[in-house]
Protein backbone atom coordinates (compact mmCIF):
# COMPACT_ATOMS: atom_id res chain seq x y z
CA UNK A 1 0.00 0.00 0.00
CA UNK A 2 2.88 2.36 0.78
CA UNK A 3 4.26 1.81 -2.70
CA UNK A 4 0.91 2.69 -4.27
CA UNK A 5 0.71 5.93 -2.31
CA UNK A 6 4.28 6.81 -3.23
CA UNK A 7 3.55 6.18 -6.90
CA UNK A 8 0.48 8.45 -6.71
CA UNK A 9 2.53 11.20 -5.07
CA UNK A 10 5.35 11.03 -7.62
CA UNK A 11 2.88 10.79 -10.51
CA UNK A 12 1.04 13.93 -9.42
CA UNK A 13 4.32 15.83 -9.07
CA UNK A 14 5.39 14.77 -12.56
CA UNK A 15 2.02 15.67 -14.06
CA UNK A 16 2.11 19.07 -12.39
CA UNK A 17 5.55 19.78 -13.85
CA UNK A 18 4.60 18.46 -17.28
CA UNK A 19 1.36 20.40 -17.52
CA UNK A 20 3.06 23.48 -16.13
CA UNK A 21 -0.11 25.06 -14.83
CA UNK A 22 -0.74 25.02 -11.09
CA UNK A 23 2.45 26.00 -9.30
CA UNK A 24 3.82 28.57 -11.73
CA UNK A 25 0.40 30.06 -12.49
CA UNK A 26 -0.42 30.41 -8.80
CA UNK A 27 2.96 32.00 -8.08
CA UNK A 28 2.58 34.49 -10.93
CA UNK A 29 -0.94 35.37 -9.76
CA UNK A 30 0.29 35.81 -6.19
CA UNK A 31 3.14 38.04 -7.34
CA UNK A 32 0.85 40.08 -9.60
CA UNK A 33 -1.66 40.76 -6.84
CA UNK A 34 0.84 41.76 -4.15
CA UNK A 35 2.65 43.96 -6.69
CA UNK A 36 -0.44 45.83 -7.87
CA UNK A 37 -1.88 46.59 -4.42
CA UNK A 38 0.95 48.90 -3.23
CA UNK A 39 0.67 50.89 -6.47
CA UNK A 40 -3.09 51.22 -5.99
CA UNK A 41 -2.87 52.28 -2.33
CA UNK A 42 0.07 54.65 -2.65
CA UNK A 43 3.33 55.23 -0.74
CA UNK A 44 1.80 55.22 2.77
CA UNK A 45 4.21 52.79 4.45
CA UNK A 46 2.27 52.65 7.72
CA UNK A 47 -0.92 51.71 5.90
CA UNK A 48 0.89 49.12 3.79
CA UNK A 49 2.48 47.50 6.83
CA UNK A 50 -0.93 47.35 8.55
CA UNK A 51 -2.81 45.73 5.69
CA UNK A 52 0.12 43.75 4.29
CA UNK A 53 -0.59 40.45 6.11
CA UNK A 54 -4.24 40.54 5.03
CA UNK A 55 -3.32 41.18 1.39
CA UNK A 56 -0.79 38.33 1.43
CA UNK A 57 -3.37 35.96 2.90
CA UNK A 58 -6.07 36.94 0.41
CA UNK A 59 -3.58 36.50 -2.43
CA UNK A 60 -2.62 33.07 -1.08
CA UNK A 61 -6.26 32.00 -0.90
CA UNK A 62 -7.02 33.07 -4.47
CA UNK A 63 -3.77 31.58 -5.79
CA UNK A 64 -4.54 28.28 -4.03
CA UNK A 65 -7.87 28.03 -5.86
CA UNK A 66 -6.13 28.07 -9.24
CA UNK A 67 -5.80 24.57 -10.63
CA UNK A 68 -7.80 22.90 -7.87
CA UNK A 69 -10.55 22.01 -10.32
CA UNK A 70 -8.03 19.74 -12.07
CA UNK A 71 -7.10 17.88 -8.88
CA UNK A 72 -9.36 14.93 -9.72
CA UNK A 73 -10.76 15.93 -13.11
CA UNK A 74 -7.67 14.80 -15.01
CA UNK A 75 -7.95 11.39 -13.31
CA UNK A 76 -11.62 11.25 -14.27
CA UNK A 77 -10.85 11.99 -17.91
CA UNK A 78 -8.05 9.44 -18.40
CA UNK A 79 -9.64 6.66 -16.34
CA UNK A 80 -7.17 6.82 -13.46
CA UNK A 81 -9.97 7.58 -11.03
CA UNK A 82 -11.57 4.19 -11.72
CA UNK A 83 -8.26 2.52 -10.94
CA UNK A 84 -8.01 4.47 -7.69
CA UNK A 85 -11.50 3.34 -6.71
CA UNK A 86 -10.45 -0.27 -7.31
CA UNK A 87 -7.05 0.13 -5.65
CA UNK A 88 -6.27 -1.88 -2.49
CA UNK A 89 -5.16 1.38 -0.89
CA UNK A 90 -8.00 3.27 0.81
CA UNK A 91 -9.31 6.09 -1.36
CA UNK A 92 -9.09 8.45 1.62
CA UNK A 93 -5.32 7.94 1.79
CA UNK A 94 -5.00 8.42 -1.97
CA UNK A 95 -6.88 11.72 -1.68
CA UNK A 96 -4.60 12.72 1.20
CA UNK A 97 -1.49 11.99 -0.87
CA UNK A 98 -2.84 13.85 -3.90
CA UNK A 99 -3.58 16.89 -1.73
CA UNK A 100 -0.07 16.79 -0.31
CA UNK A 101 1.42 16.65 -3.81
CA UNK A 102 -0.78 19.54 -4.94
CA UNK A 103 0.26 21.66 -1.95
CA UNK A 104 3.91 20.79 -2.49
CA UNK A 105 3.72 22.23 -6.01
CA UNK A 106 1.42 25.20 -5.35
CA UNK A 107 1.31 26.18 -1.67
CA UNK A 108 4.90 25.58 -0.60
CA UNK A 109 6.41 28.03 -3.15
CA UNK A 110 4.05 30.73 -1.86
CA UNK A 111 5.17 30.09 1.71
CA UNK A 112 8.85 30.18 0.78
CA UNK A 113 8.55 33.45 -1.14
CA UNK A 114 6.09 35.19 1.19
CA UNK A 115 8.87 36.96 3.19
CA UNK A 116 10.19 38.45 -0.05
CA UNK A 117 6.72 39.61 -1.05
CA UNK A 118 6.16 40.94 2.47
CA UNK A 119 9.01 43.41 1.97
CA UNK A 120 6.80 45.18 -0.59
CA UNK A 121 4.45 46.03 2.29
CA UNK A 122 7.19 47.32 4.59
CA UNK A 123 6.83 44.40 7.01
CA UNK A 124 9.53 44.03 9.63
CA UNK A 125 11.31 40.82 10.64
CA UNK A 126 8.79 39.54 13.23
CA UNK A 127 5.87 40.29 10.89
CA UNK A 128 7.57 38.44 8.03
CA UNK A 129 8.13 35.41 10.25
CA UNK A 130 4.52 35.51 11.44
CA UNK A 131 3.19 35.65 7.87
CA UNK A 132 5.41 32.78 6.75
CA UNK A 133 4.48 30.63 9.77
CA UNK A 134 0.75 31.21 9.38
CA UNK A 135 0.84 30.55 5.63
CA UNK A 136 2.78 27.34 6.26
CA UNK A 137 -0.12 26.14 8.41
CA UNK A 138 -2.97 27.73 6.47
CA UNK A 139 -2.21 26.98 2.83
CA UNK A 140 -2.51 23.18 3.28
CA UNK A 141 -5.95 23.82 4.77
CA UNK A 142 -6.97 25.66 1.60
CA UNK A 143 -5.82 22.65 -0.43
CA UNK A 144 -7.74 20.12 1.65
CA UNK A 145 -10.90 22.23 1.65
CA UNK A 146 -10.48 22.67 -2.09
CA UNK A 147 -10.27 18.90 -2.49
CA UNK A 148 -13.86 18.64 -1.27
CA UNK A 149 -15.02 21.10 -3.92
CA UNK A 150 -12.90 19.41 -6.57
CA UNK A 151 -14.45 16.03 -5.74
CA UNK A 152 -17.97 17.45 -5.87
CA UNK A 153 -17.35 19.04 -9.28
CA UNK A 154 -15.23 16.25 -10.76
CA UNK A 155 -17.80 15.36 -13.43
CA UNK A 156 -18.30 18.98 -14.55
CA UNK A 157 -16.34 20.25 -17.53
CA UNK A 158 -15.97 23.79 -16.20
CA UNK A 159 -16.38 23.46 -12.48
CA UNK A 160 -13.83 26.09 -11.47
CA UNK A 161 -16.39 28.79 -10.68
CA UNK A 162 -18.64 26.41 -8.75
CA UNK A 163 -15.60 25.11 -6.86
CA UNK A 164 -14.71 28.65 -5.79
CA UNK A 165 -18.27 29.28 -4.61
CA UNK A 166 -18.14 26.09 -2.52
CA UNK A 167 -14.66 26.55 -1.07
CA UNK A 168 -14.44 30.27 -0.26
CA UNK A 169 -17.12 30.20 2.52
CA UNK A 170 -15.33 27.24 4.12
CA UNK A 171 -12.01 29.09 3.92
CA UNK A 172 -13.26 32.27 5.63
CA UNK A 173 -12.52 31.05 9.22
CA UNK A 174 -9.01 30.02 8.13
CA UNK A 175 -8.54 33.46 6.58
CA UNK A 176 -9.76 35.24 9.72
CA UNK A 177 -7.49 33.42 12.16
CA UNK A 178 -4.58 33.42 9.72
CA UNK A 179 -4.68 37.18 9.34
CA UNK A 180 -5.19 37.63 13.10
CA UNK A 181 -2.09 35.56 13.85
CA UNK A 182 -0.05 37.24 11.11
CA UNK A 183 -0.84 40.69 12.53
CA UNK A 184 1.07 39.81 15.68
CA UNK A 185 2.19 43.42 16.17
CA UNK A 186 -1.32 44.37 17.32
CA UNK A 187 -2.90 41.01 18.21
CA UNK A 188 -1.43 38.20 20.38
CA UNK A 189 0.06 35.56 18.08
CA UNK A 190 -0.36 32.29 19.95
CA UNK A 191 -4.14 32.03 20.38
CA UNK A 192 -5.20 32.58 16.73
CA UNK A 193 -2.22 30.51 15.57
CA UNK A 194 -3.32 27.54 17.68
CA UNK A 195 -6.86 27.87 16.33
CA UNK A 196 -5.39 27.97 12.82
CA UNK A 197 -3.45 24.78 13.57
CA UNK A 198 -6.62 23.14 14.88
CA UNK A 199 -8.49 24.06 11.69
CA UNK A 200 -5.64 22.61 9.66
CA UNK A 201 -5.64 19.34 11.57
CA UNK A 202 -9.43 19.08 11.27
CA UNK A 203 -9.24 19.60 7.51
CA UNK A 204 -6.53 16.95 7.16
CA UNK A 205 -8.65 14.48 9.14
CA UNK A 206 -12.06 15.19 7.61
CA UNK A 207 -11.52 16.53 4.09
CA UNK A 208 -10.10 13.29 2.60
CA UNK A 209 -13.10 11.38 3.96
CA UNK A 210 -15.59 13.87 2.48
CA UNK A 211 -13.74 14.05 -0.84
CA UNK A 212 -13.45 10.26 -1.11
CA UNK A 213 -17.17 9.90 -0.46
CA UNK A 214 -17.94 12.41 -3.23
CA UNK A 215 -15.59 10.62 -5.63
CA UNK A 216 -17.27 7.28 -4.93
CA UNK A 217 -20.65 8.83 -5.63
CA UNK A 218 -19.33 10.29 -8.90
CA UNK A 219 -17.91 6.93 -9.92
CA UNK A 220 -21.16 5.06 -9.48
Amino acid sequence: MTRILLVVFVRDLMLARRIGGGGILGLVFFLSLVTVVPFAIGPDLRLLSRIGPAILWIAALLASLLGLDRLFQADQEDGSLDQMLLSPAPLELIVLVKCMAHWFMTGLPLVMLSPLFGLMFNLDGPALRSVAATLLVGTPTFTFLGAIGAALTVTLRRGGLLLSILVVPLAVPVLIFGVSAAQSATIPFLTPFLVLCALGLASIALAPIAAASALRSAGE
